[in-house]
């Protein structure tokens, strides 16, 4: 987010409005809500991480375990072993019990 002057975008009579109730002070103004864009959509993190996740899940599978996982991908066992479940539940692998 990145902040501009008001006196750029509004006409002098709404500036003058808004500055009897926020004179002076920093004003968030939320985005409509047809132009949110959800997490990740801005950058290419939301695809990133969902490639990481399916190679933690493809290695796991060929036999490595979360502690090794965790360690090659700087997290810790506790969220490798969350991917591990999101991934089988995501593939129709069942509840992931017993790893």
């Amino acid at each position: 987010m990145r902040y501009i002057k008001a006196a750029d975008v509004l006409p002098e009579e709404l500036l003058r409005e808004v500055q009897r109730y926020a004179d002076g002070a920093y004003l968030y103004i939320p985005r409509v809500s047809e132009n949110r864009l959800s997490w990740g959509d801005r950058t290419r993190s939301k695809e990133e991480t969902a490639r990481r996740n399916r190679d933690i899940y493809a290695r796991f599978q060929a036999g490595e375990g979360p502690r090794e996982l965790a360690g090659a991908y700087f997290l810790t066992e506790k969220t490798v072993r969350r991917i591990i479940l999101a991934q089988r539940k995501a593939r129709g692998g069942g509840d992931g019990g017993g790893e």
